[in-house]
């Protein structure tokens, strides 16, 4: 399982205070992936956030997960904001080894639980290449 690079964060100055605000990261949820004997297992925090505003799409072998806020969410005159609660896209690429049919998902205490089972048998080849 890959995670695709165009979802990085970019960050830059504001302002003559030289804070360091991250516009990407602001936006999208932290993401922690571990592997089992069975399956990975993918954290997705997301505090504060609806169940039902959650959407994970899987189209080839791409996997999708995103979150876009009700109509009408209140946005506050932030003093302080060191997470958002707003909306979100993360693309990770899956192995041949993932069972794309067998994804379950659930939403618990502000973290999205993502499972991914892997086909019984099917393991991923290495082959080192020589280099001429």
């Amino acid at each position: 399982m890959n995670y695709n690079q165009s979802c990085a964060a970019k960050g830059e100055h504001y302002g003559s205070s030289k804070r360091l605000l991250l516009n990407r990261s602001m936006q999208r949820a932290a993401v922690n992936v571990y592997k089992t004997d069975t399956s990975y297992e993918m954290l997705v925090f997301a505090p504060g956030r609806i169940k039902e505003h959650f959407k994970i799409d899987v189209e080839g072998r791409e996997l999708k997960i995103s979150y876009t806020p009700p109509e009408g969410f209140p946005r506050p005159d932030w003093v302080l904001r060191e997470y958002s609660r707003g909306g979100f896209v993360r693309v990770f690429n899956l192995n041949e080894t993932i069972d794309a049919n067998g994804i379950t998902a659930k939403y618990e205490d502000g973290v999205l639980h993502v499972s991914l089972p892997l086909i019984e048998g099917k393991e991923l080849t290495r082959k080192e290449v020589a280099i001429s």
